[in-house]
């Protein structure tokens, strides 16, 4: 049974396409700051693991494990130390990059959703609304033919909003389709944005996890997440000097 899709937010933060896109810009970054700085500790404890074991051969394999259990175990507890504050800043950015995307995806449900704001107040969109206010269904039908062909959003928006306020059973086409056609790709852009943002936050998390605690961690439902974004094919995100 299907549910029925809940009402915008009317208190989400508003975030532009350009904004989303260096909220993942900067993201990015502290992901990858983060798995560098992780990755030089690990390989610290991996050196002394190995400087260890060349000078314990001739110990039994018990032996063996408790001094590298001691030895590795304080190397560890040192490194966490003097990297705490560090580590701490970078995730806490990462999560507020997080909070900050998902809040404005309430601005994001749909393609009509971000369709009908595209050029609001333009005046070349007061003119085409006050010029189609009494026109037919077959010039409404044909216009959005044209719309689509010559991506013109402005038009897109108009017949939208007209269109959207006939009964479903009179309407010359489905205003639904029309802005799938018009701004589906730029909506799969930010929807996959926004997750890959999430992602990003959640595995910095799950990366200092498996540091703190020297031993993998469940990973099952990042992977999960990782693959809903794959599925959607989305392009990447692009400025939008329109603010959609």
């Amino acid at each position: 049974m299907a549910t029925k899709k809940a009402p915008p937010t009317l208190n989400a933060p508003w975030k532009s396409v350009t904004d989303i896109k260096a909220a993942l810009t900067r993201a990015r970054e502290l992901h990858a700051e983060n798995g560098k700085r992780l990755s030089e500790m690990n390989e610290r404890v991996a050196k002394r693991r190995e400087e260890l074991r060349a000078n314990l051969h001739d110990l039994s394999p018990s032996e063996q494990s408790h001094i590298l259990n001691r030895a590795l175990g304080g190397l560890r507890a040192d490194l966490k130390r003097e990297s705490v504050d560090a580590r701490t800043v970078r995730l806490r950015d990462l999560d507020a990059l997080r909070r900050q995307v998902e809040q404005a995806h309430a601005h994001y449900q749909s393609p009509m959703q971000m369709l009908i704001r595209d050029s609001l107040g333009s005046e070349r969109r007061s003119r085409l609304q006050a010029q189609l206010e009494h026109a037919g269904k077959v010039e409404l039908a044909s216009l959005a033919a044209l719309a689509v062909s010559m991506k013109d959003r402005e038009l897109g928006a108009v017949l939208a909003a007209q269109v959207g306020r006939m009964p479903h059973a009179e309407r010359p086409f489905s205003p639904q389709e029309l802005a799938e056609h018009l701004i589906g790709d730029d909506h799969l852009a930010v929807t996959a944005a926004i997750m890959e943002v999430s992602e990003l936050a959640q595995r910095a998390i799950l990366d200092d996890r498996e540091f703190e605690q020297g031993r993998p961690v469940d990973r099952i439902g990042l992977a999960l997440r990782a693959r809903d974004r794959a599925a959607l094919n989305a392009p990447d995100i692009q400025d939008d000097n329109q603010e959609n």
